[in-house]
């Protein structure tokens, strides 16, 4: 009976925030928060080296990191509005949120191609244009990846996978949302915006 009640106490149940897919994804948020740490880290590091001439053309126009800035974070906001309406069973506004986090998205990459087809440096520039691309370029990897678990969410949420009590699934990909509109966030206060305090 002792063993019986301790097995009920684990935390295996989908609605539970203490369950492995919680943890699992909070983990994959800390390994990938320390990836981007380093990059910047390297980015800080040659900039440090070479003090005037850092960037080597200039600072990166704001002409579209400024709208796909807000276009991220807006974003955020839909995905945190989807997952507010399943907390309260609200299958339309989940669906909605979900389908607007996705068109941002893409409209974020859609830009950020645009951008680098505009751009008067290359990867294999030096290593400030290797740095650039590497730091934007896995970043729209990480939004990439996270469009694909907002499909396979979607499909989920139109089946009629998720309840007010059911719906952990969508919480774990609004987190990992949020966690790469923060990452945005601190790239493009660093790579766009500190160039122009010095």
């Amino acid at each position: 009976m002792a063993a019986s009640t301790l097995l009920d106490d684990l935390p295996i149940a989908d609605a539970d925030a203490r369950s492995p897919g919680r943890l699992g994804m909070i983990l994959v948020i800390a390994t990938e928060a320390s990836f981007f740490a380093y990059l910047l880290f390297a980015y800080f590091y040659l900039a440090s080296m070479a003090p005037g001439a850092w960037p080597p053309a200039g600072a990166p126009s704001l002409h579209l990191a400024l709208p796909n800035t807000f276009i991220l974070i807006a974003s955020s906001a839909t995905i945190w509005w989807s997952e507010i309406g399943i907390r309260k069973g609200n299958q339309t506004q989940l669906r909605l949120g979900l389908l607007m986090t996705l068109i941002l998205g893409i409209a974020f990459l859609a830009l950020q191609a645009i951008e680098y087809s505009h751009q008067t440096f290359s990867p294999d520039s030096g290593a400030y244009g290797s740095l650039f691309f590497t730091i934007t370029g896995f970043h729209g990897a990480h939004v990439f990846v996270g469009l694909l678990m907002n499909i396979v969410i979607q499909v989920r949420a139109w089946c009629g996978h998720f309840s007010e009590k059911h719906h952990l699934a969508v919480s774990n990909i609004a987190l990992y949302w949020h966690f790469v509109d923060v990452v945005w966030i601190v790239v493009f206060a660093s790579l766009y915006l500190s160039p122009r305090l010095g």
